[in-house]
């Protein structure tokens, strides 16, 4: 901090507590005018309501008295006059650091036990897996939600529900938790017109059993060709490309008409950034091991 703002805060605090205590000490003792019934003379309602005067009670001038006393030596112990570090010298970064370092003696222990476990072997850790959901929960749910359901607006993948875009096996689980996807659907409104992309999108919606014109579908059917290259040609999907099964009711996007139309039309760029930098290695499998186990759970029921 500067000399001069560190001047200009000690100079506020001064004024300020030196106007409350100047105050706190001359009210009790002030005269006020006052009639002889101990009104001071002000009535509202046609005299109906008086003011009276009366001594602040003892409670109250105790209390504020201890709130000068306790403001006085926190300025004197902590920081806050100015630049003054305070006679015990204690900063938030120390306090924070301190914090960490006592967090870590009791946390490293116990993740060691964790490190370079198979996913599949920690989702079938109780411990393992709370710890994973916190993680979770602070690193991913910004996308994919508190309850791994994902998120349709973005694009971002159910991880509970058992279908799996790039899969759903402990290795691959991490490799998408440490080095991110980027998923890419090409646009086709340059190639296929306004009639073509909707029957092929009631084409893509009889794939898995959804309301569609089966009229349409048939005429889209042949246009389906272009897509088998990454979805296949029944259109299961390719997890090697990332390209989702088209026959499950699993939404990325949305399942509806006009999402898929929009989605041959414009095509789609979903991204899962990498989180090497940030997450480490058993950070991310006590991740993955959360996930393996919610969608496990589900695909066995």
């Amino acid at each position: 901090m500067s000399p001069f703002w560190s001047g200009w805060i000690m100079f506020l605090i001064v004024l300020n507590l030196g106007i409350t205590l100047f105050l706190f000490l001359w009210g009790p003792r002030v005269k006020i005018p006052t009639l002889p019934d101990g009104t001071t003379g002000h009535v509202w309602a046609h005299g109906v309501l008086r003011e009276g005067m009366n001594r602040l009670p003892l409670w109250w001038i105790v209390m504020s008295g201890a709130m000068f006393v306790i403001g006085f030596t926190y300025l004197y112990l902590y920081p806050g006059f100015g630049s003054s570090k305070g006679s015990l010298g204690w900063t938030s970064h120390q306090q924070l650091a301190d914090d960490i370092a006592a967090n870590r003696a009791k946390l490293d222990p116990v993740l060691t036990g964790f490190a370079g476990k198979p996913v599949d072997v920690l989702a079938a850790d109780s411990t393992a897996t709370r710890m994973g959901e916190r993680l979770f929960v602070d690193n991913c749910a910004a996308c994919h939600g508190r309850e791994a359901h994902g998120n349709r607006v973005i694009g971002a993948p159910n991880l509970v529900d058992a279908t799996w875009i790039y899969g759903g096996d402990g290795d691959t689980l991490l490799t998408s938790i440490l080095d991110g996807r980027h998923g890419v659907m090409p646009p086709f409104s340059s190639s296929l017109d306004k009639a073509a992309i909707e029957n092929l999108a009631n084409y893509v919606l009889s794939l898995s059993g959804r309301d569609h014109s089966p009229a349409k579908a048939r005429l889209g059917a042949d246009n389906f060709a272009v897509c088998a290259a990454c979805h296949g040609p029944t259109g299961t999907g390719n997890p090697a490309l990332g390209a989702p099964n088209l026959t499950t009711a699993d939404e990325l996007y949305g399942r509806d008409l006009a999402t898929i139309e929009q989605t041959i039309r414009n095509g789609r760029s979903g991204v899962m950034p990498a989180w090497r930098t940030r997450l480490t290695d058993t950070d991310a499998r006590l991740i993955a091991a959360w996930v393996y186990a919610r969608s496990h759970a589900n695909a066995a029921h």
